[in-house]
């Protein structure tokens, strides 16, 4: 009989593992928020250790994954409702598994991240006719030649978990070159407050990982509307709104304090024509 696995936490697998670990988990106990059964089988497929993680993330960690799956899955049906044959770009994309949960039938999607991490995310989600892989940095631009743009179907970017490790400067000069190469297109991402970062950022430290500093964080969309005169909009959701939980007191009211607070939040950035 094999023993499980312990979960690196410095190893690229370790770092995708994470987050589908929480959606595999969660989603299993909350399917009124997600039902992300490809996670589900490639967690049942492992024998990943993920008991310390269990430990230090705990439910409201766990929770916050599916949430942001279901926020990202919700915004790009709302895209597709407008540009049903449009382009999606899942940027540091991991083993995110939103395409089978929203395709249409007719996008063109593409998972972009570095070459070690696509490397192993194609070892369980190997491509498709429609969803690719692209495995190059997010900062390098020639990424841009390697995807369908048609600006009368549209294009959505889409990014959870990823841009908190950049520095404002470099989202700035990445966003500054899409909004003119990909005039018309939209970034939908999550983000937290400078105060949730410096949180973050501790917790993350304690399961051990020294080389995943936290940077970026946003406490007033207008600091982003200025990065680029071809920005045309930028708005921010909380983080909970709309969500049907009802299962314990505790967790509830952290929702609640986050949401007030806005230390958690969903930022959708619109370019201009």
């Amino acid at each position: 009989m094999s023993h499980p696995t312990p979960l690196d936490l410095q190893s690229v697998q370790g770092t995708m593992l994470i987050p589908l670990w929480g959606r595999a988990k969660y989603s299993a106990k909350y399917r009124n928020i997600l039902q992300d059964k490809d996670a589900m089988e490639i967690i049942r497929k492992h024998s990943f250790d993920f008991s310390g993680i269990e430990k230090t993330f705990g439910d409201f960690s766990g929770l916050c994954y599916i949430v942001r799956a279901r926020k990202m899955d919700d915004a790009v049906r709302r895209f597709m409702e407008k540009h049903p044959k449009g382009t999606i770009v899942n940027i540091g994309a991991g083993l995110d598994t939103g395409f089978s949960r929203v395709d249409n039938g007719s996008i063109h999607w593409y998972n972009l991240d570095l070459p070690d991490s696509i490397a192993y995310r194609k070892t369980l989600l190997p491509d498709t006719e429609r969803s690719t892989c692209i495995p190059k940095s997010f900062f390098d631009e020639s990424w841009f030649d390697d995807i369908h743009f048609d600006k009368d179907n549209g294009i959505l970017f889409i990014s959870g978990g990823v841009f908190y490790y950049f520095k404002e400067e470099q989202l700035k000069a990445i966003f500054s070159s899409m909004a003119r190469r990909f005039p018309g297109g939209e970034v939908y991402f999550d983000a937290e407050s400078k105060t949730a970062v410096e949180k973050s950022n501790e917790m993350v430290q304690k399961t051990g990982n020294k080389g995943a500093q936290m940077y970026f964080y946003v406490n007033d969309a207008t600091a982003i509307q200025s990065w680029s005169t071809a920005i045309r909009e930028v708005s921010i959701e909380p983080y909970f709104k709309g969500l049907a939980y009802t299962d314990g007191l505790k967790i509830r009211a952290q929702m609640a304090v986050m949401d007030k607070a806005g230390m958690m939040k969903f930022v959708h950035v619109k370019f201009a024509d």
